[in-house]
């Protein structure tokens, strides 16, 4: 994953367990007899424009009115989407060639074309409309990096339109996620004629934006809009299968202003976290979803340019064995997250010779031993020459934050005598400034992955990577990762095995991060409406196959 909005926004915990939604003004149904799903959101929608900034709930907001390449199914499953079929992929993984489906149409009638995406792509690199997401494509299209760097023109990026159906993708390297990309957001496609029309105000608001996914937007007059709707879109090429006609979405950014709703019915599902969290898990309406975001603490080795008491590996290891993780996600989240022991989550990606899951091959690393935490911290305090050690922990003022905080400063400080902890929470906007400039010592951080692939974990802490901010710098770890994406990019059982071996050395060996636990999203949900899709990568959510029980 990258250094987005997206990586960064996990500051806020309780943001995390939020189910994003939208409204526009074309192509509504409209049917009286039909009552909406209701749904919250905590936050209001930022974006619908693919090419800009995002956040959680604009990635929500635009899977669900807009469609790539390819879409995931109920199984997180890559299926065709805008495309015909899979694409074909010439002998050394370069060259991708897609066929589009004839019957893709934009909410306006018009026919999905390949140009579409020619010119989405090239906004996207191009360093006058580019987001951060443009990484995404200087880390696999041709010419994206010297495109984005203002060395070639964005004529010169790796993709081309022979015809209306036909897209053709050149590489600069064999990129083995490549599929994964295509499905995400950025990827998606603009319509050239209608972007252009509107201008700046592209995507601001629902009559400034077209659709060709699953609904389109109803109501939704900008990001201070408190209301909006997503209304079956009767110019999607897969109508059929779209059972519910309207969701209509309220934000609702208290938590227990969104119980309140749901309890008296004017929600049909309502995100919990916390003491919300285990005072319902008993109810059967209480649901907990997969999520393969895991959250960690930051160790930063050099402060203002000086190096800071966690340059030093004893006093990590001594961190990461003072924590009792159990103990955090029972008696503190109580939403169904579960320690986590590695870097990368449980069940997002397998092997792909046996099918074993990455934390099944990788195993536990750093677990909780006072004994050993005891021990660690001895040695670090021989090495540094004190027995007091101060060190400050960042974090924004969440309430579930400042609950966390006050757990892991009581382990800290309990399990490792000599060992003080300052809190430091604030505006979660102030906290990424101050973790992007190196300005801390621990800072809390979280990561959902954007793709179905452990580079997008691992890459986090390559010591020359811009989301490093941390001052880990092991060649040791950066050639294993740095191998995933070069030499060993065709081998797939090799590049395993270096994923496996680079989580080793960053905690076994450097114990250059903390992992914390890995999260669930905790909900009360309407029993009468089920087929919410949760992802563990990509979009958080599809509402494409949503049923409402007739009873």
């Amino acid at each position: 994953m990258h250094f987005t909005k997206k990586g960064w926004i996990a500051l806020s915990l309780t943001g995390l367990v939020l189910l994003a939604a939208c409204g526009n003004d074309s192509g509504e149904t409209k049917d009286k007899a039909s009552e909406p799903v209701k749904f919250l959101e905590t936050g209001e929608l930022l974006t619908l424009n693919t090419t800009a900034e995002e956040d959680f709930v604009s990635f929500t907001a635009q899977n669900q009115v807009f469609e790539g390449l390819y879409t995931l199914d109920k199984k997180d499953n890559f299926v065709p989407g805008v495309a015909a079929n899979m694409p074909e992929i010439n002998a050394d993984q370069t060259e991708y060639t897609i066929k589009l489906r004839k019957d893709a149409k934009w909410s306006d009638g018009s026919q999905v074309t390949a140009n579409d995406f020619v010119y989405a792509w090239r906004r996207a690199v191009d360093p006058k409309t580019a987001p951060s997401y443009a990484a995404l494509f200087k880390d696999s299209i041709k010419n994206a990096t010297e495109i984005h760097e203002g060395k070639l023109p964005v004529s010169e990026l790796g993709v081309v339109a022979p015809d209306a159906a036909t897209l053709k993708i050149t590489l600069k390297k064999p990129v083995p996620y490549f599929i994964s990309l295509l499905s995400f957001e950025t990827f998606f496609p603009q319509k050239q004629a209608f972007v252009e029309k509107q201008g700046d105000k592209y995507g601001t608001d629902a009559k400034h934006t077209l659709y060709n996914g699953p609904f389109v937007m109803q109501n939704w007059d900008g990001n201070t809009s408190k209301n909006w709707t997503y209304a079956k879109n009767p110019e999607y090429w897969d109508k059929k299968n779209v059972d519910v006609d309207k969701i209509s979405v309220q934000v609702a950014k208290d938590i227990n202003a969104g119980v309140n709703l749901y309890n008296t019915k004017e929600a049909d599902r309502a995100p919990l976290s916390g003491d919300f969290a285990k005072q319902y898990k008993d109810r059967a309406d209480f649901l907990t979803e997969k999520d393969a975001l895991v959250s960690y603490l930051r160790f930063n080795q050099n402060r203002d340019g000086k190096a800071t008491p966690l340059a030093n590996n004893a006093l990590r290891h001594a961190l990461n064995l003072a924590v009792d993780k159990e103990a955090l996600t029972t008696e503190i989240l109580g939403d169904g997250s579960f320690p986590a022991n590695g870097l990368l989550p449980k069940d997002f990606v397998q092997n792909p010779k046996t099918g074993a899951d990455f934390r099944t091959d990788s195993g536990d690393h750093l677990l909780y031993n006072k004994t050993e935490a005891s021990k660690y911290l001895a040695q670090a305090k021989k090495e540094l020459g004190t027995n007091t050690i101060t060190l400050e922990l960042l974090g924004d003022d969440q309430d579930t934050t400042k609950t966390i905080f006050a757990f892991l400063k009581n382990q800290f400080e309990t399990n490792l005598p000599g060992v003080t902890i300052n809190l430091q929470t604030m505006p979660a906007k102030s906290a990424t400034e101050l973790t992007r400039s190196s300005d801390y010592d621990m800072s809390l951080a979280a990561w959902m992955p954007d793709f179905k692939d452990p580079w997008t974990y691992s890459s986090l802490f390559l010591s020359d990577y811009y989301n490093n901010s941390m001052h880990y710098n092991s060649p040791k770890y950066d050639q294993l990762v740095k191998s995933t994406d070069t030499t060993l990019a065709t081998d797939p059982s090799a590049r395993w095995n270096a994923f496996i071996a680079s989580e080793k050395v960053l905690l076994d060996d450097g114990a250059a991060i903390l992992p914390l636990y890995q999260h669930q999203v905790a909900v009360l949900q309407n029993p009468d409406i089920t087929g919410v899709q949760k992802h563990t990568f990509g979009s958080p959510y599809s509402y494409k196959f949503i049923q409402v029980s007739k009873n």
